[in-house]
């Protein structure tokens, strides 16, 4: 076997570059009347590890624009973000809530 023959290793700094290049998606939460700001707030650090503090402006943006980018990302990483804002269920504080939110994904511009 020839040594020289192998690939290289890549570094955290190449793959970090080659994400770079990928094409990236945005996230968007979008409003609805059915889920508090706690709800959204505890929602989105525990799905995207967002700060309280940035959760919560999210939150204010939602509520008042109608829709809010979350995360921008890879396709895959985009679909995952989505489908566990789809699957994390209702919020319990408000009695008719009876499902998740719902979110989008767009590409990114």
């Amino acid at each position: 076997m020839n040594i020289e023959a192998l690939p290289e290793e890549k570094t955290y700094e190449d793959w970090e570059e080659l994400t770079l290049l990928l094409p990236q998606y945005h996230v968007v939460l979008l409003d609805d009347n059915d889920h508090s700001y706690d709800y959204v707030t505890e929602m989105l650090t525990r799905i995207f590890g967002h700060d309280f503090e940035k959760a919560f402006l999210m939150a204010v943006e939602v509520d008042t624009a109608g829709r809010v980018i979350v995360d921008t990302t890879t396709k895959e990483r985009a679909e995952l973000k989505q489908h566990q804002i789809h699957a994390y269920g209702p919020d319990w504080r408000i009695e008719h809530s009876q499902g998740s939110m719902s979110a989008v994904i767009e590409p990114a511009e």
